[in-house]
């Protein structure tokens, strides 16, 4: 498989995005109150880095065939109550901006999947673009039990 030019611009944009992400999340963990949540931002960031590392397979004209194995999504029983706290502000900001990154990061696979020619690229792409659906739903689960949604 050769990368287009415009391809492989597409795919530098989307490593940018991961790296961005998997830092925005190391961050978040660090600075996190809630432990479940430190726990579910830490299994993020290192899910973010093994898009990276397969976007640069994905560079060497090499895609991996996706893993496109069923994971359940995490259970959160409640941290906070429905009153307001500085740590609560704190968590539920830090949850919003992650959102937010996740709803980009899906956003811009849709765009870079209909762009490559290869077939096996693009399915890598949507196996990703999947897996970002599914962290975006896992914050989205957390600010729900915790009423921050």
């Amino acid at each position: 498989m050769t990368l287009t030019e415009k391809e492989s611009t597409l795919l530098k944009d989307l490593k940018d995005q991961e790296n961005l992400c998997a830092e925005k999340y190391e961050r978040a963990a660090e600075s996190a109150v809630d432990g479940q949540l430190k726990g579910l931002f830490t299994a993020l960031a290192a899910n973010e880095r093994e898009h990276l590392k397969t976007l640069s397979e994905i560079e060497c004209c090499t895609p991996p065939a996706p893993s496109c194995e069923e994971k359940p999504l995490p259970r959160f029983t409640q941290t906070y109550t429905i009153s307001d706290s500085p740590d609560k502000t704190q968590d539920c900001f830090l949850c919003t901006d992650m959102l937010t990154a996740e709803k980009h990061a899906s956003s811009l696979y849709d765009t870079c999947i209909f762009e490559f020619g290869d077939e096996a690229a693009r399915k890598c792409l949507n196996h990703i673009q999947k897996e970002e659906q599914e962290h975006g739903k896992m914050v989205y689960d957390y600010m729900k039990a915790n009423n921050m949604y």
